[in-house]
């Protein structure tokens, strides 16, 4: 998954320092993964920010964790229905693997409905924000 990452982001044109290994079989963290959500806004456009709970920072950016991926996703949509809009799912599952590795600690995922729907390629290349850049918040 690692060389794949690497090639989609120099593919990209985008120079990227890789994280250091994984473990190899990490010990996923419990449910919840989702601490709460907020719906925010950036001037005309709207951002749900997603707040993982230490359990999901932990687990997140794993090979093998998929399924727990999905049931994060499910907690998100269990917070706020209202996120059930295209692409927001390919964004959260976007920071889940990628997001403690480009900026450990972020406070927030940001998820926006007024991003493109685009490849998983773009998606890293993008930084999980595609269509423009990431909100100030």
């Amino acid at each position: 998954m690692r060389a794949f990452v690497i090639a989609a982001v120099a593919a990209a044109g985008t120079v990227v320092v890789p994280a250091p290994p994984a473990a190899a079989s990490p010990v996923p963290g419990p449910p919840p993964y989702v601490d709460h959500v907020t719906w925010a806004k950036w001037g005309d456009l709207s951002s749900l920010r997603v707040y993982p709970t230490p359990s999901a920072r932990r687990t997140s950016g794993h090979a093998g964790t998929a399924a727990l991926a999905e049931a994060a996703w499910a907690e998100v949509l269990t917070l706020s229905p209202d996120a059930a809009i295209p692409g927001m799912r390919e964004q959260f599952l976007c920071h889940w693997n990628f997001a403690e590795f480009v900026e450990p600690g972020k406070v927030s995922w940001n998820l926006e409905p007024w991003r493109p729907e685009v490849n998983p390629e773009q998606m890293i290349a993008t930084r999980c924000n595609p269509g423009g850049t990431e909100e100030p918040f």
